[in-house]
């Protein structure tokens, strides 16, 4: 992979992580574009993840640092209850990570990958559909129960294509929730469970060695970063001014498109 490919992939999931139009899957059709072949799909794909963990942080340092202090004062308060809840979304991942890498992984190198994505594509563009027809009363806060529910969405949404934001944002909103705290609650969830699998990979000695190279792999990083900056921003408004249906559209198009490109 050159220098210029791993760019460009960085900007692909900088820009795409959080708009709910999947990542992971545009991530493959800009590889299947640019003729990229790597053998360690998932750690690229996790080391790209990560940047756009760090550029939520960074957009929403306020909310994280609020959260912070709060864990640690001696009564149980608001945060240390939303931050509970951000640890129950995080187990069903958490589970299909240590059970399911194996399989996530070849199937990233299936070479019906793209039929993969474009149907889960179209599974992304119905849910993001229901969610901006649907009226459910909408709740102050989020419970425990709909933290959990959130968090089976995003465990679901480990499969390239489904669109992770989209799918728990869209899963927040039909249970009656917020749009503005749904967001904030999905970017937040994934916080602690792409750290955590970029660790073990550090710790395996995978994210240096391999056909990806390190300073590919460091550039990709810091386009994702910067990019990523932007999109959080701008989805956060996207999301609170409830236009998600456009989406929905577009993932339906990207999903036949990519469906057919497998086909023919």
């Amino acid at each position: 992979m050159s220098i210029i490919e791993a760019i460009i992939l960085g900007i692909v999931q900088g820009l795409t992580e959080f708009l709910p139009v999947s990542s992971s899957g545009h991530l493959q059709i800009a590889k299947a574009l640019l003729g990229v072949e790597i053998e360690e799909n998932l750690v690229f794909d996790v080391t790209l993840h990560a940047a756009t963990v760090l550029s939520t942080i960074v957009i929403l340092w306020s909310e994280v640092k609020r959260l912070l202090v709060g864990v640690f004062s001696r009564h149980f308060n608001q945060e240390q209850a939303y931050v509970l809840k951000l640890i129950l979304s995080m187990i069903p991942i958490g589970i299909v990570g240590f059970a399911l890498k194996d399989q996530l992984n070849a199937m990233l190198d299936s070479p019906y990958i793209l039929t993969i994505v474009g149907a889960m594509l179209l599974l992304t563009a119905a849910l993001l559909s229901f969610a901006y027809y649907a009226r459910p009363r909408q709740k102050e806060t989020i419970s425990y129960r709909d933290a959990f529910i959130i968090g089976l969405s995003q465990a679901v949404a480990a499969m390239p294509g489904l669109s992770r934001s989209g799918t728990t944002i869209a899963t927040g909103i039909l249970l009656g929730n917020k749009k503005t705290a749904v967001a904030q609650f999905s970017f937040l969830m994934v916080l602690a469970p792409i750290l955590g699998e970029m660790l073990l990979e550090i710790v395996g000695g995978e994210m240096v060695f391999g056909s990806i190279g390190t300073l590919p792999l460091l550039c990709g990083f810091i386009s994702s970063f910067v990019v990523g900056c932007l999109a959080c921003k701008f989805m956060i408004g996207i999301v609170n001014k409830g236009k998600l249906i456009w989406f929905a559209v577009y993932c339906a198009l990207a999903g036949v498109v990519a469906i057919a490109s497998n086909l023919l």
